[in-house]
């Protein structure tokens, strides 16, 4: 009879007779016990009450029996830590057994044990074990030593572990090497930061070795190991491309996508000029060919990660076309997947063939399956531009089958088609009206409107065709009002005369009769374009279109290079990268493709191309000089120019030059007094540029004192919803002389983020970056960095409105991204700001009486002297106080980084015992910065 037995029984009080049966002297019937008690144990009933009497079990030769109490320790050793202590003396003596298997046994359920009470015993057991001379036992320690590692990092490294697994990856058994290599690469995963997979050519000879002989599992340690090294030159990577090409013939699928994995990964270092390269290109196929023949679960993996090398080296599978035509039986999510990749090789040479396979699936009778084949069909027209007119015609003949979901796809095709070939195939249009009533579905009605709009000067009854979709305006989706409004709109620009009232029609419904939001600014915006510039509207709305590009739906290509890196992963199924769906995922390390050998991009600017096209063809990201946003980011990208402001560069504010001169201008000229010259240009950049001990002993030449102003908390500039993902939150700060932008960048998006590049507009005080942005490494998903960005005041300089509103915009990998914030006017202040009391007074009296301005701040908890030390700090400097009639006056100067003076005079007076009331009168040449001066002592002087 076979074990089954033991889980047939449905007995009550059977614990009682069990603890009698372990107890029991005959080895047979304890054998037996232990039998039920894992059965027992394996449907879920708790039989840790017999804990101590299984215990006592271990101390025998018989290895059937030493498994079967090893495996109910393991289960229950964690509710009971004190009681597995017991066990700890039996596996120090087993550990030391002659018989290999009971040795390795011991330790392999050492490290299955997770209570921490018990490691530290455990280190002396498994450190023979890791020097035992059967390699069974060496390779089931090696893993053991992962284990510990997850449960007690530290004890792992004081034990010196590590290294002896380092040294196991030199060992003469495969299977050994193999085990040490996959407990390292998973120590290094939870670890990023050590580099504990120290390779060198030497040990990658060692790896390389052994991949011959160990076991499938094992070779697949060994190469994802190999992925992860970076080949010193081309000639390496060559040479670890011909030993690892043998895999490619293995009979274990997994075996295979790592070694394409690897080879991928290396063919990104050898030129495509050597005959290796085409010789390679032409190994890797057959296997990824084989992969298909396999059942539908593992055809799916493969086709997803076909679905990746197809997008990143089309060339390998370019003849192959026919092992992606769909057969019969194939699952749904099977047809799909090769209905994608068929599109994406499809050619100019190839497209018959596809074209022919493609108008067959038109017929079959999954939905799914027919709707995806005939928008693939459309999607073969414009990426073959060749193949457009047979494309065409195959979608008329599905139109003239008359069924209703493969006429709704045709036609949302068709408009691709005719944005893709502008004036090429309308002439089909009549056909596709006759087709108008049987339209149901908001994208294929969306569609057929955008095409009655858009031609409809060649549409003799434009207008009734559109009015038939009016009638039920309200009951449509939002894509088809949309769509309908601007139709109409576009109708009555080509033919004013006879849609007047149509158009007056759509744009009430729009307006007055709609909720939506959307729906009522469209209709608003086109209202006034048409009532207030007819020629206006005409140029926005039938402005030509921009063509629409074969591929949209390419993998961003830096999150292309990552997933390939991830070949025969759960990623490469996904198509997301792990830290996008692993929880928890402590230090995912992105990983990228190695630089093409020869390339000479730098480090920074990796070369994002696809490899289809040279970078130059990619749509620009940056908006072109001459428009608003074009002249916020000024273009160069690079670091801001540093020199003096241009003195066309000045605006006139009143009647004074807010950002020119310095004192003379001040007093007029009437005085002796002449203008000391500006050192906050200088300064800035010198603090920028080596805030060291010069700066430190105010060796730069400025005039006031080591200071720190008030730095506000950081708020959040620009949401992540409004940046695809993109989070900035920052402040100023002013410390030593030199201004800055203090930054924090988190990525709430699934793709990693690379490229920053920052460009401020014009400003008032000239403020601009003082070094480009610096974000070392790309930046993960949920990951955020700090950055400190210097600042000088030697920019370009137009009047805003308010006077302290900066224009930012922000590059990426994925977009150009712009917000607006304001910046508090005390990082401005300059420290040599404080005048000479002659000079104050002179310059007080020579400001005229309507240039002064007063403010009162009220419940200020500070003295006399904590508000001048306080306003000191922040450069605004006390330079006389009295006391009138029981209050205090602070009389204080402070100078602006282009030249201007600003007065002040504070009046403290006591509202309550622990509260003061400030008048704050300020006098300035420029009056219009006078209350943001305010504003800023009210911020340093209440927080």
């Amino acid at each position: 009879m076979t074990d089954s037995k033991y889980f047939t029984t449905t007995k009550k009080g059977e614990i009682f007779e069990l603890k009698a049966e372990l107890n029991s002297d005959k080895k047979e019937k304890k054998k037996e016990a232990v039998k039920k008690v894992i059965a027992s144990m394996t449907v879920g009933k708790d039989v840790s009450a017999l804990f101590p009497d299984v215990v006592n079990c271990m101390q025998t030769d018989n290895l059937e029996l030493k498994k079967l109490v090893y495996l109910y320790l393991m289960n229950y050793a964690k509710s009971q830590p004190d009681m597995a202590i017991m066990a700890v003396n039996t596996f120090v003596k087993d550990c030391e057994d002659p018989n290999p298997l009971i040795r390795a046994l011991a330790v392999r359920t050492m490290g299955c044990i997770r209570v921490d009470k018990i490691t530290e015993y455990l280190c002396e057991p498994l450190r023979k074990c890791l020097k035992d001379e059967d390699p069974y036992v060496r390779k089931t320690a090696a893993v053991c030593v992962a284990k510990l590692h997850d449960i007690n990092a530290q004890l792992v490294e004081d034990q010196g572990f590590l290294d002896t697994l380092k040294d196991l990856i030199s060992d003469s058994n495969p299977m050994v090497v193999a085990n040490a290599v996959a407990a390292l690469s998973e120590i290094a995963e939870s670890h990023p930061s050590s580099n504990l997979l120290d390779l060198n050519p030497q040990s990658i000879n060692k790896l390389l070795t052994a991949l011959n002989e160990c076991t499938e599992w094992g070779q697949i340690f060994i190469l994802d190991c190999l992925a992860n090294y970076m080949p010193k030159d081309d000639r390496e990577a060559q040479s670890i491309c011909e030993r690892v090409t043998p895999r490619l013939s293995h009979a274990n699928s997994a075996v295979v996508l790592s070694a394409v994995k690897v080879l991928m990964k290396f063919m990104e270092m050898l030129s495509k000029d050597l005959d290796y390269y085409g010789t390679l290109l032409k190994k890797l196929a057959p296997p990824l060919v084989t992969l298909l023949s396999a059942e539908p679960e593992l055809q799916y993996v493969a086709l997803r990660n076909i679905n990746l090398i197809v997008q990143k080296r089309p060339e390998i599978l370019k003849h192959e076309m026919k092992v992606f035509f769909v057969k019969y039986n194939d699952p749904i999510y099977v047809k799909l997947e090769k209905l994608d990749i068929m599109i994406r090789l499809a050619s100019q040479a190839n497209i018959a063939q596809v074209l022919a396979e493609l108008k067959e699936y038109a017929t079959e009778v999954d939905v799914d399956f027919v709707r995806k084949a005939v928008r693939a069909i459309g999607r073969c027209a414009i990426k073959v531009e060749q193949s457009a007119e047979r494309c065409v015609s195959t979608l008329l003949d599905l139109i003239q089958t008359k069924v209703n979901y493969v006429v709704q796809e045709a036609i949302v095709v068709i408009k691709d088609i005719f944005r893709k070939y502008p004036n090429k195939y309308e002439s089909v249009i009549a056909t596709l009206c006759e087709n108008l009533d049987s339209l149901d579905e908001p994208e294929a009605r969306a569609a057929m409107i955008w095409i009655v709009g858009e031609y409809a000067e060649r549409i003799d009854n434009a207008d009734e065709l559109l009015e038939s979709f009016l009638e039920g305006f309200h009951d449509e989706s939002t894509q088809v009002q949309l769509q309908l409004l601007t139709a109409i709109v576009k109708l009555f620009l080509k033919k004013p005369t006879e849609t007047q009232e149509l158009v007056q029609q759509v744009l009430s419904l729009a307006t007055q009769d709609s909720d939506n939001p959307d729906l009522r600014d469209r209709g608003y915006i086109y209202w006034r374009l048409l009532s207030t510039d007819p020629v206006a509207a005409k140029e926005v709305v039938l402005a030509e279109k921009p063509l629409i590009s074969e591929e949209t739906d390419l993998i961003e290509p830096t999150l292309l290079d990552e997933l390939i890196c991830y070949i025969g992963t759960l990623a490469s199924v996904y198509h997301k990268p792990p830290s996008a769906f692993v929880e928890g995922s402590r230090g995912v390390v992105h990983k990228g493709l190695p630089p093409r050998t020869g390339s000479i991009e730098s480090p920074e600017s990796p070369d994002t191309a696809p490899a289809g096209g040279p970078a130059a063809d990619q749509p620009a990201v940056i908006p072109t000089q001459g428009d608003l946003l074009g002249d916020l980011l000024n273009l160069d990208l690079g670091p801001p120019v540093s020199g003096p402001p241009m003195a066309t560069s000045t605006v006139q504010m009143g009647a004074v030059d807010l950002l020119g001169g310095g004192l003379d201008t001040l007093i007029g000229g009437s005085g002796s007094f002449t203008a000391a010259p500006s050192t906050t240009a200088a300064t800035n950049v010198g603090a920028a540029l080596g805030s060291g001990l010069g700066d430190l002993f105010d060796l730069t030449g400025g005039v006031g004192t080591l200071s720190g102003s008030y730095v506000a908390p950081k708020t959040v500039w620009l949401p992540a919803m409004k940046a695809k993902g993109l989070e900035i939150s920052g402040t100023f700060s002013r410390q030593v002389g030199s201004i800055s932008m203090d930054l924090v960048l988190t990525n709430k998006a699934l793709q990693v983020m690379s490229d920053f590049a920052i460009q401020f507009n014009r400003n008032s005080f000239g403020l601009a970056p003082a070094a480009p942005l610096q974000v070392h490494a790309p930046l993960a998903p949920n990951q955020s960095v700090e950055i400190s960005l210097p600042l000088n005041t030697v920019g370009s300089v137009m009047k805003m409105d308010p006077l302290n509103n900066l224009q930012v915009a922000v590059k990426n990998n994925i977009d150009v991204f712009y917000f607006s914030t304001l910046y508090p006017l005390h990082i401005l202040f300059v420290e040599d700001g404080k005048m000479e009391r002659q000079m104050f007074l002179a310059t007080w009296k020579d400001i005229p009486n309507e240039n002064e301005t007063q403010f009162q701040i009220k419940d200020c908890s500070l003295s006399a002297d904590a508000v001048s030390s306080k306003l000191q700090g922040s450069n605004i400097f006390t330079i006389a106080k009295r006391n009138v009639e029981g209050q205090d006056m602070l009389y204080q100067s402070l100078k602006l980084t282009n030249g201007i003076w600003v007065l002040a005079e504070l009046r403290i007076q006591p509202s309550n015992p622990s509260f003061m009331d400030l008048e704050l009168s300020l006098k300035c040449r420029a009056p219009e910065v006078s209350q943001y001066i305010y504003q800023a002592y009210e911020t340093i002087l209440k927080n």
